[in-house]
């Protein structure tokens, strides 16, 4: 007897009945959804054309939320079903990654939607880097113990909460905070709502509904904008076509050496947390460790996916968390589960009209999502830091690490020593996101000071 028949899911192999298969492969898109497509709407502000900003470009953010949808379902087969030694051929979805916001909001800050082709000739570059790493990655985890990657998850969700703050107040950037409704009573009264269901749903509540509990509080907080406050515009929807192709080098190619730079070190922190995601997928799932060839190929999709994405103006994918959390949750560890989840996503990326949509979210409405989903980051940097062993030495690397890359980000032109000319602006760049310079310096201590201090 097979192991579908037996209901015995554990094999990545196995297709259970269309009927289960089919609404848990909706279920991995409802887990990830909102935040797949939230890097793009914040890139976008803080470049200064998305929406509720002075110099809109619907059209520009409405192409990024569609190309994010679409490239993490085709970047999602690329791991399930494999090309090659490419793919895990695992239950991973793919999605836009968190951690290089805080690269890429310095990147394009207010340069519009021009300053995009330097970012997405990063992201080109950095994904065919990352790609690399699959060559390697297995010998790269020596350097980075758990001190070291839960410090730099830590960082990246410390880092991305000012954001979510201040889009509950009503949006990033000066022209959202002139506005008289920033910080009103009426943009903290949705924000908290989003926060409220999103807690209200997650525990009391188990399976397909806990796993969605981020996206059902945005739900009943853009109801509770739209209807109670009239914070919802749909002027925009009506020009949105019903289909539309990706279009290569959408925002043109440009190669801005810091932006290069950046995206290849944070490679390396997406391929760990590749790793680990495989790991975690592989022990939840079918209570075993996971394969050289599963992890190598894992990491040859990251950076394929990422290189693709960038050609057709998305940003880095990487493996997603919460849905290797809900493959332990549900025992269900068939590829092609996801598979029919990606297909979903690959569908529903074909059509700006559903971007569109997704562009009338209200600033707090996706502020009190991403303040859950920020601090849910934060959140597992702590977890991995739980398995550290608090000798001096390992909090002596901690302190000074996340001290200097918090302050170097707070702290604008601190080491203008580099000069005004294009090499101090680029290091300026860098030290600006606060991830790099902690980053760097985690791995540098951890590897020369002794194990004894």
């Amino acid at each position: 007897m097979s192991d579908a028949s037996n209901g015995n899911y554990s094999d990545p192999n196995v297709m259970p009945p269309i009927a289960q298969a089919v609404p848990l492969g909706i279920q991995h898109v409802l887990a990830m959804f909102a935040s797949n497509v939230t890097p793009a709407i914040i890139v976008a502000g803080a470049a200064g054309f998305g929406f509720g900003s002075e110099n809109a470009d619907i059209p520009a953010i409405n192409y990024m939320i569609q190309m994010s949808i679409l490239f993490a379902g085709i970047a999602t087969l690329i791991q399930t079903f494999g090309i090659g030694p490419v793919g895990a051929r695992l239950p991973i979805v793919q999605g836009t990654s968190f951690a290089f916001i805080p690269l890429m909001i310095p990147a394009v800050a207010g340069l519009g939607v021009d300053g995009m082709s330097g970012l997405m000739g990063g992201v080109i570059i950095g994904g065919i880097f990352h790609f690399g790493l699959g060559f390697i990655v297995k010998k790269l985890r020596f350097a980075l113990p758990p001190l070291v990657t839960g410090m730099i998850v830590l960082m990246i969700g410390l880092l991305l909460i000012k954001v979510g703050i201040e889009y509950a107040a009503g949006g990033a950037g000066a022209f959202n905070m002139s506005k008289p409704t920033w910080g009103s009573g009426q943009n903290w009264t949705v924000a908290f709502t989003v926060i409220i269901v999103t807690l209200a749903i997650k525990f009391s509540f188990k399976g397909f509904l806990s796993s969605a509990a981020v996206l059902i509080g945005m739900i009943v907080g853009y109801l509770v904008a739209h209807f109670a406050f009239g914070m919802v515009n749909f002027s925009n929807i009506g020009f949105a076509s019903n289909f539309g192709a990706p279009i290569p080098f959408k925002f043109g190619f440009e190669i801005n050496w810091g932006i290069v730079l950046g995206m290849c070190l944070m490679a390396f922190v997406s391929a760990v947390e590749t790793v680990g995601d495989v790991s975690g997928i592989t022990k939840g799932g079918a209570g075993r460790e996971a394969t050289d060839e599963e992890i190598t190929g894992a990491t040859f999709a990251d950076g394929l996916g990422t290189a693709i994405s960038g050609v057709f103006g998305a940003l880095p994918n990487t493996s997603f968390s919460q849905n290797v959390g809900l493959v332990a949750m549900t025992g269900v560890m068939s590829r092609h589960v996801v598979s029919i989840g990606a297909v979903f996503l690959i569908v529903c990326g074909l059509s700006p009209k559903l971007a569109a949509y997704v562009n009338t979210v209200p600033f707090p409405v996706l502020g009190g999502g991403v303040i859950v989903m920020f601090g849910m980051v934060a959140s597992a940097g702590i977890n991995m830091l739980s398995d550290v062993t608090w000798n001096k030495r390992n909090m002596i690397i901690f302190a000074v690490s996340l001290t200097l890359g918090l302050g170097l980000q707070q702290v604008d032109n601190a080491m203008r020593f580099f000069g005004d000319g294009d090499v101090g602006k680029t290091v300026d760049m860098l030290l600006s996101t606060g991830l790099l310079p902690a980053a760097v310096l985690a791995i540098v201590l951890n590897l020369i000071l002794p194990e004894e201090v």
